[in-house]
């Protein structure tokens, strides 16, 4: 008995399984908004003034929106993930492996961390141990994102407009005590923090975000919805909750604004935090499973079911987070996080610049289904990724992870046309799976 959807993940989505715009802008919009980001908002805003922060926010959100937008149209062009991508885009067929790997961990401890974090925010809501909360929330985000895309949507559709009316609610409440001028011409009660800073941590803390865009963006039907859904994503996410939570900050002159986004408290503030924590952290789980699918098609060979991964790996990241061992974990995942961005680079650097292999794809493309063979290894850019990382992670001018994205799309453009991005090997395409009963809107009309 298959469990859920298998949604595709070794294979393109085809066309007539795509979304329309209205669907796949709800999503995008899921992902805009989170009690992190106010607290964001915030912590600038106690080390900023408010227009500084709003150039910051301007600046960093440039810097992801050109990022989305790369890696996204080439994800929403072939209908495939970004792990599935990369075997095509610079990896190679083992390559790609060893990204699923580092995206799979990644993802499934940020599921598991932000899965904590819920189960002590409901322990201080509502009473019990946060190591129930945990379980509760863990159980019900796996069955959601066992059945896939599909059921995503729909809770989308309904967590996105109750959550940000319910915030508007309780922030408004709160700012309506202060004068708006006052709050914008504020002085910094905090630290100073300068704009290039601040662009770092807003640029940096989304960063694999927009990376494993591919996963989304690869049921868009058009390129235009990608860039359309994605900017309209960011400014709600940067200018009304981040600017928001820059208020916030100055209102409170503290960057611990939780309790203030909560105020409500009661059912409503209670509603705030599961929702919260249901329209993002359910991507961590779904990118993870993915990611998994890929590396044991690769590795061992097993063609495994993405709804049966998701349970695998939901109920190790539930466990995890319960007993708290993740907190111990954060240094290791921001580790992870570092080596994404060139990830992204390499992608962006082959597909769009070098095309060294963009024309297998182009010729499969129009039938929906994927090249017969794939290269095993690409040994150039597994240099280039190390060198990259090295970059990120050593070198401490700049955004980091914009550092190290630019680092390995250049050095693979360079290696690229010097003829020394060669392929070692070549290996068999797996049969795909079929996947489960197509969307409710399978039409080619726009939503």
């Amino acid at each position: 008995m298959k469990l859920g959807n298998d949604d595709y993940a070794l294979s393109r989505v085809p066309r007539s399984r795509r979304y329309g715009f209205g669907s796949m802008l709800m999503q995008w919009l899921a992902q805009s908004g989170s009690l992190s980001q106010f607290v964001l908002g915030a912590t600038l805003g106690v080390g900023m003034r408010f227009w500084d922060a709003f150039w910051a926010f301007t600046l960093g959100a440039v810097i992801l929106e050109v990022v989305i937008f790369a890696i996204g149209a080439a994800g929403q062009r072939e209908g495939l993930s970004m792990t599935m991508l990369t075997r095509f885009a610079g990896f190679g067929r083992n390559g790609s492996a060893l990204v699923s790997l580092v995206i799979g961990i990644s993802l499934v401890g940020w599921f598991g961390v932000q899965n904590g974090i819920f189960g002590s925010s409901m322990s201080r809501l509502a009473g019990g141990p946060p190591w129930l909360w945990c379980v509760v929330a863990g159980i019900v985000l796996t069955l959601l994102v066992m059945y896939g895309f599909t059921i995503m949507i729909w809770v989308a559709r309904i967590a996105v407009p109750l959550f940000f009316g319910l915030v508007a609610w309780s922030v408004g409440t709160e700012l309506s005590h202060h004068s708006l001028s006052e709050l914008v011409n504020a002085a910094p009660t905090g630290a100073h923090i300068s704009i290039p800073a601040a662009a770092t941590i807003i640029a940096g803390g989304y960063m694999t975000g927009a990376i494993t865009a591919p996963d989304m963006t690869r049921y868009n039907r058009r390129p235009w919805h990608v860039l359309l859904q994605s900017s309209c994503s960011m400014i709600l996410s940067e200018y009304v909750v981040g600017m928001t939570g820059v208020m916030l900050g100055h209102a409170a002159g503290s960057s611990d604004v939780t309790d203030i986004v909560l105020s409500t408290s009661g059912v409503a503030g209670l509603i705030i935090v599961v929702l919260a924590t249901m329209k993002i952290n359910d991507w961590n789980l779904y990118g993870s499973s993915l990611g998994v699918v890929n590396f044991a098609g690769t590795v061992f060979g097993k063609r495994l079911h993405r709804g049966a991964v998701t349970v695998v790996i939901g109920v190790a990241g539930t466990v995890l987070s319960a007993v708290g061992f993740l907190d111990h974990f954060k240094d290791f995942l921001s580790l992870l996080g570092v080596a994404i961005p060139p990830i992204g680079g390499i992608i962006v650097a082959e597909y769009w610049i070098a095309r060294r292999r963009r024309g297998v794809l182009d010729a499969t493309r129009p039938a929906g289904r994927l090249p017969d063979r794939v290269p095993t290894w690409i040994p150039g850019s597994l240099a280039v990724w190390l060198a990259a990382f090295c970059v990120g992670e050593f070198v401490d001018w700049g955004i980091p992870a914009l550092n190290s994205l630019i680092t390995a799309m250049v050095l693979y453009v360079a290696l690229a046309f010097a003829g020394l991005m060669r392929a070692t090997g070549s290996a068999e395409m797996e049969t795909s799976a079929p996947s489960a009963a197509p969307p409710a809107e399978a039409e080619p009309a726009v939503s």
